[in-house]
């Protein structure tokens, strides 16, 4: 029988696939390992059959791959896959689940990211990490001279200010050995300020490189790290029907619970990317402080909410707005316009 669709199980060298017929039959279960499967996909599977792919590690890099041989790749998000897993988790289990899950027509699918998209989204992942091991050692430094009776003013920029004064008084009542200790923590501090400053500089070249993400420095609140954080997750917007269904992946849109009847609106979710969520707040705040006094439309709208909503709900609006914002630029290809940005966004 034909093969119409099939389940893949990724790891790392062995992957289960599952194929069934238009009939929805099992005709085609295999284990193969990961330096033969593509071919021997191919030998038993026609061109234009659906492949299913959980969105894990090395989903997309496969997912470009099968698309480049003929094949419509499904990806799927694990959480949305795990409810079809029957019985007791395996391989052989899991892929059998992928296959019917991606049969769904409910089912919610992943766009495959482009080389470009993964390119940037790795450098924002290492400064994201980057960052972290920079407030833990600037916390670690805290805690240890705290042992000796020196505390610095809150705020990384104090602390550095406050190192080579450490490091050179000879009346703090610190040791040689211990000035030895926190002169290499201040060098570590420097390294990862030096890093991060390194690919700050890379994201400000990457939007001089890519088109789409000029366009979105045009936003209100948007620089070049979000810019290019959009441009990654959403490529060319096409793997979101609109505006809203991109903010809802960023848990941008309030929560809603609902039983007996009774419906109650929460806070926002704070589903999906957090980090991208995280920066477009962070850039919607600096957008509401700066709207002040200003009258074009968009400040106006902002100056409007805050009259009647708390500071934070409308940092969060406009975070939402944004979002909404990007995917239209992105998805129809044109540039920001001021008076339509003022379109109503609800207030979260």
């Amino acid at each position: 029988m034909k093969i119409s669709r099939v389940g893949v199980d990724l790891a790392k060298n062995v992957y289960q696939v599952h194929g069934v017929d238009a009939r929805d039959h099992v005709v085609w279960q295999k284990r193969l390992r990961r330096d033969n499967w593509l071919g021997e996909l191919q030998r038993c599977v026609p061109e234009g059959a659906e492949i299913g792919i959980e969105a894990c590690a090395g989903a997309h890099h496969w997912g470009r791959e099968l698309v480049a041989r003929g094949y419509q790749v499904k990806l799927m998000a694990p959480q949305f896959v795990k409810p079809y897993v029957k019985s007791n988790k395996s391989d052989r289990n899991d892929a059998a689940a992928i296959c019917e899950a991606m049969s769904r027509p409910s089912m919610r699918f992943v766009a495959p990211k482009s080389t470009e998209q993964q390119d940037i989204q790795a450098v924002h992942r290492v400064r994201s990490e980057l960052i972290k091991q920079r407030t833990a050692k600037a916390n670690q430094i805290r805690g240890l001279v705290g042992e000796y009776g020196l505390v610095a003013p809150l705020g990384i920029h104090t602390l550095r200010k406050a190192l080579p004064r450490w490091l050179e008084g000879a009346d703090n009542g610190l040791s040689s050995r211990f000035r030895r200790l926190l002169a290499g923590l201040a060098e570590d501090l420097r390294h990862l300020d030096q890093r991060i400053k390194m690919l700050d500089g890379e994201l400000t070249s990457m939007v001089k490189e890519i088109p789409a993400a000029q366009r979105l420095t045009t936003l209100n609140g948007v620089g070049p790290i979000i810019a290019t954080a959009l441009v990654a997750a959403l490529g060319t917007g096409e793997g979101f029907s609109r505006g809203r269904d991109f903010a809802v992946t960023l848990g941008l849109t309030p929560k809603h619970h609902g039983t007996g009847g009774k419906d109650r609106i929460l806070g926002i979710s704070k589903r999906g990317d957090a980090y991208l969520r995280t920066v477009l707040i962070h850039g919607a705040r600096a957008a509401v402080y700066a709207a002040k006094g200003k009258t074009d439309p968009l400040s106006r709208w902002i100056n409007a909410l805050l009259e009647r909503r708390h500071a934070n709900v409308v940092i969060v609006a406009l975070a939402n707005k944004t979002a909404r914002m990007a995917w239209a630029l992105l998805r129809h290809d044109r540039d920001y316009d001021a008076d339509w940005s003022t379109a109503t966004a609800p207030a979260q």
